[in-house]
């Protein structure tokens, strides 16, 4: 098996190299979303419209992945092609990428993979769809995601829908609470549902706009390593329904506990889950957020790099 020379070596696009050099705003992208997270042929659609997003918003973006034992920080058309039709491609946590990379191995990156990668390339700002945090039943299966300890760990700012909806709010509030990780609303101070606008949950802090959003960061950075998450809810005409939604998370994770899926297997089992049992309409939502958390996340990435270039008072 093929051992890779220089594993982590980060290898930038010509793009991105160009803008981080050029200290132009850049907005980080995972890849699971593609690999895992939407069905296909939409997700090779869904990420071009992503990467559209970011650029509309202001900035550049990377979409990071592992090919061939190689983390690759901004990808040509043709490695988004292979991310997206490879249905057998891993899905990279942090614990895996010393895996893949020694073993020249290939995979997409979840949040707390992407959060580290975005960080050693030195980008500031990451959107995704939703956060990973504690699972429902963790008193019983401590099943809690990585994205949690990654972001207490990583200095960045990280744009979400709030966290995935078929995980414990509340308690990954807590947790997120407890790990020092800093979480500010847009706008709201209510906590989005991802799918829905309010999940039920309240936060202490808001933002009124993407300079706002960039100067807690700053601040953040320069107190402690540690995230700034960014919770951008849904407009009310733009959620999915909360009775469909509550309905089909039930069934879905009914089924899901039928199958015996445990672990990294629950998410992608459930949104699949979630697809068919609304009839699309998931899809539509999970879509509609991404683009909006990239939009944001361009805004953000923008306001950082004008507050860099001021002069020192």
């Amino acid at each position: 098996m093929h051992v890779a020379p220089s594993p982590l070596a980060v290898q930038l696009s010509p793009e991105v190299e160009a803008a981080l050099a050029e200290r132009r705003p850049v907005v980080a992208l995972e890849s699971t979303l593609l690999a895992h997270g939407l069905p296909r042929p939409d997700n090779r659609a869904a990420a071009d419209r992503v990467e559209a997003a970011v650029r509309a918003g202001g900035a550049v973006p990377a979409t990071i992945a592992v090919l061939d034992g190689v983390p690759h920080v901004g990808l040509t058309a043709a490695q988004v092609d292979r991310v997206c039709a490879d249905p057998d491609l891993a899905k990279l946590g942090v614990r895996d990428l010393p895996v893949a990379a020694a073993l020249g191995l290939s995979g997409a990156t979840t949040v707390s993979s992407t959060a580290l990668l975005a960080a050693r390339a030195g980008i500031g700002v990451f959107a995704t769809g939703g956060l990973g945090g504690v699972h429902r039943e963790s008193t019983e299966t401590f099943d809690e995601s990585a994205d949690l300890v990654a972001l207490a760990r990583t200095s960045l700012v990280v744009v979400c829908a709030g966290v995935k909806s078929i995980l414990d709010v509340p308690a990954t509030l807590e947790r997120l609470e407890s790990l020092s990780v800093t979480v500010v609303g847009y706008r709201t101070r209510t906590f989005p549902g991802f799918y829905v606008a309010d999940s039920g949950c309240t936060i202490d802090w808001s933002v009124d706009d993407a300079t706002q959003a960039a100067a807690v960061f700053a601040a953040r950075r320069d107190l402690s390593p540690g995230a700034v998450v960014v919770a951008n809810p849904l407009p009310a005409d733009e959620q999915l329904d909360p009775e469909l939604h509550d309905r089909v998370i039930t069934g879905a994770l009914a089924a899901a506990e039928e199958a015996g899926v445990r672990g990294k297997a629950v998410t992608p089992f459930v949104l699949e889950h979630l697809h068919r049992a609304s009839e699309g309409a998931t899809l539509a939502v999970n879509v509609r957020l991404v683009l909006r958390n990239a939009e944001l996340a361009g805004r953000i990435a923008a306001a950082l790099a004008a507050l860099a270039r001021r002069p020192a008072p």
